[in-house]
């Protein structure tokens, strides 16, 4: 259950990336250091920065500036990869298509979900099958962001992304991305919970799922011409779906705000060279309660256009989602919460989600 906090924790997580693997790690003060902070942060605020995580600056960087450069494109540039249930709610979707809590949302935003095949869930996995929709324009969009989700590997560029003139030359780069660094981040908050490292390995997260949302925040003074907007809110308050969520926010733009018990809402402003990371839904009832899914909304009060790539770590999309024991031990020996399937959770909330 989240606290009276008033700031969001800054955790380096270095020693952990570093020995996340190693048999000994338990034995490492640096690690368990590393646990007790992630432990804390999970009970009292559910949100937490993250630092030390071995991703460049410059990819986190250029990441957003591609954003930004397809955002600017013409409205009917970004309507070629236009967001519907066909294409199994992946692609571009318009100012004011999301919603939350029947209330549009005043952004627009590239969704994007690990692919899945015909088939591979059956009925569960109906609604989500289907291929992204990567944009043309900007050249190497889809590479780029392909490389930031998905490989712990090294990257050669022979060709320059001087098409592109935000872009750095890449001569070879190495980096953990961000399936490799939420693994991780999980290992330590299983450890955190009493459990062992592999807990989320296996049935429950071993072959986990993910969402990635691009997402534009316009001037609200500005979203709808001439108009007044009838709401400003950016994208209202709500928890996330799944494990942990890492957020990769723009430079000089505060628009994030996490919400403490007392029903303040608290500023997670943007801290160069980190990550936001959150707990989910998926979390919350693994842990018995313990760690809580924090409601936060977005608000762009800025003069600037806000740009923001959030990537969601999931459970397996078919896992089974209960209590652990060791977190029902830890929380009276009853069980808060009933079963329940990720993919299911997904798809209730897929099919509310828009206009």
């Amino acid at each position: 259950m989240a606290t009276d906090f008033k700031s969001i924790p800054i955790i380096d997580i270095s020693p952990l990336v570093a020995k996340c693997d190693d048999p000994k790690r338990v034995q490492d003060p640096d690690v368990l250091e590393v646990v007790g902070q992630l432990d804390q942060a999970c009970r009292e605020a559910g949100f937490f920065y993250v630092k030390g995580h071995g991703i460049p600056d410059s990819l986190i960087k250029d990441v957003k500036n591609v954003t930004r450069k397809f955002f600017d494109l013409p409205y009917e540039e970004k309507l070629k990869i236009k967001l519907s249930a066909v294409a199994g709610y992946r692609g571009y979707q318009r100012i004011g298509e999301n919603i939350t809590k029947g209330i549009p949302d005043m952004h627009e935003a590239i969704d994007c979900y690990r692919e899945i095949t015909p088939g591979m869930y059956g009925a569960l996995g109906k609604i989500i099958e289907g291929v992204n929709q990567w944009p043309h324009d900007p050249p190497y969009f889809r590479v780029l962001m392909e490389e930031y989700i998905s490989f712990c590997t090294g990257m050669h560029f022979k060709d320059s992304f001087s098409l592109l003139s935000h872009f750095v030359q890449y001569e070879t780069l190495f980096f953990c991305a961000l399936i490799d660094l939420s693994r991780k981040i999980m290992r330590g908050i299983a450890l955190a919970l009493g459990g062992s490292a592999d807990e989320f390995e296996g049935e429950r997260a071993g072959d986990a799922f993910w969402v990635l949302r691009v997402i534009g925040y316009p001037v609200v003074s500005n979203t709808n011409g001439q108009n007044a907007p009838e709401n400003d809110i950016g994208c209202g308050a709500h928890t996330d779906y799944g494990l942990v969520t890492l957020v990769n926010q723009d430079d000089g733009i505060t628009a994030l705000q996490v919400r403490n018990l007392s029903g303040e809402w608290i500023s997670a402003p943007p801290i160069p060279g980190t990550f936001v990371c959150n707990i989910g839904d998926m979390l919350k009832i693994w842990s018995n309660g313990m760690y809580d899914s924090t409601l936060h909304r977005v608000i762009n009060t800025s003069p600037k256009y806000r740009v923001c790539v959030a990537y969601f770590y999931e459970p397996n999309f078919d896992a089974a989602v209960e209590p652990l024991d060791i977190c029902k031990e830890k929380t009276g020996g009853i069980k808060k919460f009933g079963k329940a399937v990720y993919g299911e959770h997904l798809a209730s909330k897929l099919e509310t989600n828009f206009v």
